[in-house]
């Protein structure tokens, strides 16, 4: 398969630009899964479009979303195009998407300003981590927090005892990322990972793709 991956990616490279082809290959070596964020029924869309395109700027490959209550498209407008370069994987009940990252091998985190959070400087980021981001009106629900392997909060010493969930999630996003790709943990994509998006994100910019796609198949055949 990884063979006719290969074959297939090369002959629709033909297709796009060098610069292109180089942009994704840069792209994708600061990608990682080694964290991924999860989001529990956002109720206001353009908090769920930004979290997105934060995930996109500092390189987490996969977005989960939660949609039990809430069940909304995505705010292209906002994600400014990050839906095309981030995996969005969507769950309709808050247990489904902890069982699926459990099973991955991530442990849950909720990020939340509880008395026992682990502050984000000291957060320990060796392990596979889902972050989890709550409600702008309740927070995360006793669900996650019950199946919490750990809680996460920014330091804050203002009067303002939360900030707004797009911003929190930046902040961590942005913080863990960085220590990440500073560290000498294997966090990179693998090759075959590498190739699967390639071959996804080189389709994405191919105007009438299915055409050409039947044509090299038909060639092959």
């Amino acid at each position: 398969m990884e063979k006719f991956n290969q074959d297939l990616l090369t002959y629709l490279e033909g297709f796009i630009t060098e610069n292109r082809k180089e942009g994704f290959l840069r792209v994708l070596k600061n990608r990682t899964k080694h964290f991924t964020v999860a989001m529990e029924d956002v109720f206001q869309l353009h908090n769920t479009s930004a979290v997105m395109r934060s995930c996109e700027v500092f390189g987490i490959q996969q977005l989960n979303v939660v949609e039990q209550k809430f069940g909304k498209s995505i705010d292209k407008e906002i994600a400014m195009g990050a839906e095309k370069w981030v995996d969005i994987n969507r769950f309709s009940s808050i247990q489904d998407c902890i069982t699926n990252l459990k099973g991955k091998g991530y442990q849950i985190i909720a990020t939340t300003p509880h008395n026992d959070s682990c502050l984000l400087h000291e957060f320990d980021i060796t392990k596979p981590s889902a972050l989890f981001f709550g409600t702008e009106r309740d927070g995360l629900s006793e669900e996650v927090m019950q199946q919490a392997d750990g809680f996460l909060k920014i330091p804050m010493v203002g009067y303002t005892e939360s900030l707004n969930i797009s911003v929190s999630a930046a902040i961590i996003i942005q913080d863990v990322t960085n220590r990440l790709r500073q560290s000498d943990i294997h966090w990179q994509l693998t090759e075959e990972e590498v190739l699967d998006k390639r071959l996804d994100w080189t389709r994405k910019s191919i105007k009438d793709i299915e055409f050409i796609e039947k044509k090299y198949w038909e060639t092959i055949a």
